[in-house]
């Protein structure tokens, strides 16, 4: 059975740091490519960070600079690290694990709140 557990999110004031962190269980993490999404109120979810299977990462345009993402194929995690933190920044944060369309999990979300 295919787990995928966030931890890490809360309240922030703007200009904070938060580290999120995922645990992925039950798949060859190393073969996936691991990426957080996050979906603010009345928005769509949009991709904000990935990190490949290959090794490279990627970034939305609007968290460059600030968010980093990080994995441990040994530890079966991904970490994101989100420094200088927005109002705009506040979502839901999702991980997720992606190998194919036949082959995706999702964790349950945690929220991130940056607000003084």
């Amino acid at each position: 059975q295919v787990q995928v557990v966030e931890s890490g999110g809360g309240l922030v004031q703007p200009g904070g740091s938060l580290r999120l962190s995922c645990a992925a269980s039950g798949i060859i993490f190393r073969f996936f490519n691991m990426r957080w999404y996050r979906q603010a109120p009345g928005k769509e979810r949009e991709l904000v960070a990935e990190s490949t299977s290959g090794g490279s990462t990627n970034y939305v345009d609007s968290v460059k600079g600030r968010f980093t993402i990080s994995r441990d194929n040994a530890k079966n995690t991904v970490s994101l690290q989100m420094n200088s933190l927005k109002a705009e920044d506040t979502a839901v944060y999702y991980c997720n694990a992606y190998r194919s369309f036949y082959d995706e999990y999702w964790g349950q979300g945690t929220q991130v709140t940056v607000s003084s």
